[in-house]
């Protein structure tokens, strides 16, 4: 049996948390290593640019990826890490709608 394929002994309800969690954390990486590299890319662009001319100062372009990636992934984070689940939620609204 593969690892990514589940038993009937696990709960599926914890088996999709923990594939949200390790997608997250995959996630994490590739904007780390992407992100990183975009620094690199930015910063030895910069010292080639500043070698031809007499400017000193290149603007910093990859805060935009970042920081447009950095929402995905903290909404990303707060599907996988939320405090209080899905299913509590509802479970709650339920109770509420019961008691009506």
């Amino acid at each position: 049996m593969e690892p990514t394929q589940h038993t009937s002994a696990h709960d599926p309800y914890l088996w999709n948390r923990a594939k949200a969690r390790v997608g997250f954390r995959i996630h994490l990486r590739t904007y780390l290593i992407v992100n990183a590299g975009l620094w690199l890319i930015w910063a030895f662009s910069s010292l080639a640019i500043h070698s031809f001319t007499r400017f000193s100062f290149i603007f910093p372009w990859p805060i935009f990826p970042m920081i447009g990636w950095g929402i995905g992934l903290a909404s990303h984070y707060f599907h996988a890490y939320q405090q209080r689940s899905e299913r509590s939620m509802i479970e709650e609204e339920y109770q509420r709608l019961v008691k009506q």
